[in-house]
């Protein structure tokens, strides 16, 4: 127990500033990613790694060192270098002859593989090789998926959902028009992925509403997929799974139209309309004949009124 004692309480404050920011949240921070490049490298995975991991920055983490490890016969270096680096994304780079310009890209659910897939580079086009201006760093892209394939196949549908994950970056309670300045399209055709990166130009148009272009920024890759590890139902649900205090809670007697009207019913006590205090008004004042039938059935008007 003591031994357990000294590695749960931190010693110094900044170890405790270290610890509370790995606690549980409600919501959850940006997720980083890890960039690693395996043991057999080449060029063009060193050059991939490095473009994303500039689309990506400042929340990503890239390895420069080589790592032997082989993600789908071994993962507890990955989960490993997960912890380490506190970053639930991670893609891994390397080549052989079996597999060659070869891309892992997955996820991590408590510091465990989740799902992954691997990726094979066919063509690849570096942010040097556009002679473009670029977005600056930190910029959070606009991300668009054309071919059906991304909706009908479910490994298509699981890479599309890590692909957000990977790219979609924080998230932000307002969007500016000057903002919307860097796009990211993914297409699925052909048993194919082709990645494409664009930057927004807003140009006059004469009105208010400005002419968009777009101008190819880097990178450009096309992409294969080849192996893949996902997880199982019940787990993806798992990890989907919202706590209590986040979910909306559901208000009674409130009801909408479908025109977006709300509409609200209030329940009251039964009320006793004959005790209402009304306005007094010169016309709602009793004319000299009532009185005079009320005094002729011996009853006062002022007894009346208390009855």
């Amino acid at each position: 127990m003591e031994a357990l004692d000294r590695v749960v309480k931190p010693k110094t404050k900044r170890a405790k500033r270290f610890l509370e920011k790995r606690e549980p949240k409600l919501t959850e921070n940006t997720k980083n990613a890890i960039l690693i490049k395996g043991g057999n490298a080449n060029l063009t995975v060193t050059e991939t790694l490095k473009d994303i991991y500039a689309l990506k920055k400042p929340f990503a983490v890239l390895y420069k060192k080589k790592n032997i490890t082989r993600p789908f016969e071994d993962q507890t270096s990955l989960e490993f270098f997960s912890k380490k680096s506190d970053c639930s994304l991670f893609l891994f780079g390397s080549h052989n002859k079996k597999r060659p310009n070869n891309l892992i890209i997955g996820r991590m659910f408590d510091y465990h593989v989740l799902d992954m897939i691997e990726l094979g580079i066919e063509k690849f086009v570096s942010l040097k090789d556009i002679k473009n201006s670029k977005c600056p760093e930190g910029t959070k892209p606009m991300l668009i998926f054309a071919g059906d394939t991304f909706d009908l196949n479910e490994e298509y549908r699981r890479l599309k959902s890590l692909l957000i994950d990977f790219f979609r970056g924080p998230t932000v309670p307002t969007i500016r028009l000057a903002g919307l300045e860097y796009v990211l399209h993914f297409t699925a055709m052909d048993g194919k992925i082709y990645m494409r990166s664009y930057k927004v130009l807003l140009k006059k148009s004469g009105c208010k509403i400005p002419r968009i272009e777009l101008e190819e920024m880097g990178p450009s890759l096309d992409l294969v997929m080849r192996r893949t590890h996902l997880a199982s139902e019940d787990l993806y649900k798992l990890s989907l799974k919202q706590p209590k205090a986040l979910k909306p809670k559901k208000k009674k007697n409130i009801s909408h139209d479908v025109f977006g009207t709300s509409y609200g019913r209030i329940h009251m006590q039964k009320q006793d309309l004959s005790k209402l205090q009304t306005r007094k008004m010169k016309g709602l004042k009793k004319r000299p004949s009532a009185k005079m039938t009320e005094e002729d059935e011996g009853i006062s008007p002022k007894k009346l009124k208390s009855v």
